[in-house]
């Protein structure tokens, strides 16, 4: 019988010091380590808020009454965060202090966990085993509170330099952006076709996008946070600024755009980082060739529209296309899955082109009412 009752207790020894060392190296993933690893509680957390944020945004309509919900997503996973790492270290330490402890029951074991946790000090137990553990529960739990608020300024310093050229993306491409706009008023205000200032307009995003590509993959909830305008978004902004790259190096018939390649490979490769980390699937090495979801018809209005704006062409509008294509498809799949995920704003060639399995579209409806309300 006592053989028995030993292992039982050293059975819940070892499963409470599994719950609280398996529950720190998911704290450690989550906010310390310095690169992109899925943290299996982080991720089971946001996927349960998720649901229920789905479930709540059925009752939304419009897309404004949907981003009102989805804005509150990221800000409540991570509220819900610490208290879930603050419950299993509980549940924890209490099956440690019950299998060591001689004197308290479970019902105890659990107080005495709590008290310690919460370093609230009601409840003591004088055997040595006991306090080892109360003073260990205790620093565990102001350490785990500590990572959060210590967190919680990385990431907003991170969202604040991820929104400022978010935001004046709208100075340019507008609002909803548009590659097109944004051409027009380069070329409107003699910066297209400037060397200087083209070049230090594509060394500018090819940053931007090495810091999407560090932050958004190590500070994962930053995905998920939303600009404080609705209509805006880091992932349509992405979309936009490659396909108008993409336009500037197939299209426009001045040499110096051909380094803008540069720029392009920055921002495909943040795109796919970040795809990785939330295990999407995308061709890892398309061919030139491939389809992607932009028809040949939307791209020749486009070239009309650059064409009557007087912007210096390729007069070869075929081979256009297909250099066009030859860049799209780098980022064509990756960045619409990553805009479904994200519940992205509708921008032209990145949002509107999510397609269910039936073939329709899925931001149709969104797209209409916007539209109408314009006119």
């Amino acid at each position: 019988m006592l053989i028995l009752e030993f292992f039982v207790r050293l059975s819940l020894f070892i499963i409470g010091a599994w719950v609280v060392i398996w529950t720190l190296i998911q704290a450690i993933r989550t906010f310390i380590l310095p690169r992109s690893q899925n943290a299996v509680l982080t991720r089971i957390i946001f996927i349960n808020m998720r649901r229920l944020q789905q479930f709540w945004m059925k009752r939304m309509v419009t897309y404004e009454q949907r981003d009102r919900i989805l804005a509150y997503f990221a800000p409540f996973a991570l509220f819900v965060m610490p208290l879930v790492w603050l419950f299993l270290t509980w549940i924890g330490f209490a099956l440690m202090d019950f299998a060591t402890s001689m004197q308290l029951n479970l019902r105890e074991s659990l107080i005495m966990s709590g008290s310690s946790l919460m370093t609230l000090g009601f409840k003591f137990d004088d055997e040595p085993q006991i306090i080892v553990l109360a003073f260990l529960e205790a620093a565990l739990g102001m350490m785990l509170t500590a990572l959060l608020i210590g967190y919680l300024p990385t990431m907003y310093s991170a969202f604040s330099a991820r929104e400022k050229f978010v935001s004046k993306l709208e100075t340019r491409a507008g609002a909803p952006p548009s590659p097109t706009v944004m051409l027009i008023r380069l070329y409107r205000v003699d910066v297209l076709l400037d060397v200087a200032l083209m070049q230090n307009f594509w060394s500018e995003w090819e940053d931007w996008f090495a810091q999407i590509e560090e932050t958004h993959t190590s500070l994962a909830p930053l995905n998920f946070f939303r600009s404080p305008k609705p209509h805006r978004s880091w992932i349509t902004a992405s979309g936009v600024i490659l396909d108008s790259f993409s336009l500037m190096v197939a299209c426009i018939d001045k040499p110096f755009f051909k380094g803008i390649g540069v720029s392009i490979r920055a921002g495909f490769i943040a795109l796919r980082s970040v795809g990785d980390f939330f295990g999407l699937e995308y061709p890892q090495d398309p061919h030139p060739s491939d389809p992607i979801s932009i028809d040949r018809y939307e791209f020749n209005r486009v070239y009309d529209e650059l064409l009557a704006e007087g912007i210096p062409l390729y007069p070869d509008r075929d081979q256009c296309w297909r250099d066009f294509v030859g860049w799209r498809v780098n980022y064509d799949s990756v960045l619409r899955q990553l805009a479904e995920i994200l519940y992205a704003p509708y921008a032209m060639w990145v949002s509107d082109h999510i397609i269910n399995p039936d073939g329709t579209d899925k931001r149709l409806r969104q797209r209409t009412q916007q539209h109408q309300r314009r006119s």
